[in-house]
């Protein structure tokens, strides 16, 4: 079942002189799929994030979503569909301070009116899948940043949406931890079926998706699938980033 579909999709920037962000984009994601989303600087992968997660609207072409075109709905339903249907993880975590970890899940589902037992029952899931059982009262000062990702993940997971958009999750993480926040988002794409988009520029985060499309001056260029081997797929990946010009963040190699 197709979760994502973009088709002919283009992004014009009007300004003295009009700069065209995405050109032509198709770009199909299906249901459990995780897919990671890989370009050099000003590809165009952050605006493609953008159009799909009805950020930023397209200047052409056509974005569904579960079916559903997000561009058509009211500004109200909009809203609405956007809490329900798509899960968020940023690079800066954007949890809010005065709440604690637990509120902080559950801010989805309190928004939903959703009742305490349902919510309970959802966070304690969560939380034992992620490994944040024990910090689920302390306020995110109090916690790391691997530990605040984790949360976020939760969050963005918590009212099981169609879709979940990670924008360079692991950019303000440590190597360790962001091995940790990536072999969780593999392993709830595994046992959740949650459907995942990736952006980033890290091969090594990249290299725990299923596949991996590249994107270079604002067209898809190329898409590699995962084998039977991680470490294999990791140096596919590095392969791909050089020849169209993109970095990858850790040069070391990876283990299975």
């Amino acid at each position: 079942m197709e979760i994502l579909t973009v088709r002919n999709l283009g992004k014009v920037y009007k300004g003295n002189v009009n700069y065209e962000a995405l050109r032509n984009i198709d770009l199909t994601i299906n249901q459990g799929e995780f897919v990671g989303i890989m370009g050099p600087s000003g590809s165009g992968k952050t605006t493609l994030l953008n159009m799909i997660s009805t950020i930023d609207r397209p200047t052409s072409g056509e974005i569904r979503i579960g079916g559903e075109d997000p561009y058509r709905l009211s500004h109200q339903k909009l809203a609405i569909f956007r809490r329900r249907e798509l899960g968020f993880v940023f690079q800066s975590f954007n949890l809010l301070p005065t709440l604690t970890v637990k509120e902080n899940i559950v801010l989805p589902l309190t928004l939903d009116g959703v009742n305490i037992d349902e919510m309970n029952k959802r966070v304690q899931l969560f939380a034992e899948k992620l490994g944040i059982n024990d910090i689920l009262n302390k306020r995110t000062y109090e916690i790391s940043g691997g530990q605040a990702q984790r949360t976020a993940v939760a969050r963005a997971l918590i009212n099981k949406p169609k879709l979940v958009l990670a924008d360079e999750p692991t950019g303000n993480l440590d190597s360790k931890a962001a091995r940790d926040v990536m072999e969780m988002l593999e392993k709830l794409n595994k046992e959740e079926q949650a459907t995942m988009m990736l952006v980033t520029h890290d091969a090594v985060s990249a290299s725990y998706c299923q596949r991996v499309v590249f994107i270079k001056d604002g067209q898809l260029v190329n898409e590699i699938r995962m084998g039977t081997n991680r470490s294999e797929f990791y140096q596919k990946i590095i392969e791909n980033l050089s020849r169209i010009g993109g970095t990858a963040n850790e040069p070391s190699p990876i283990r299975d």
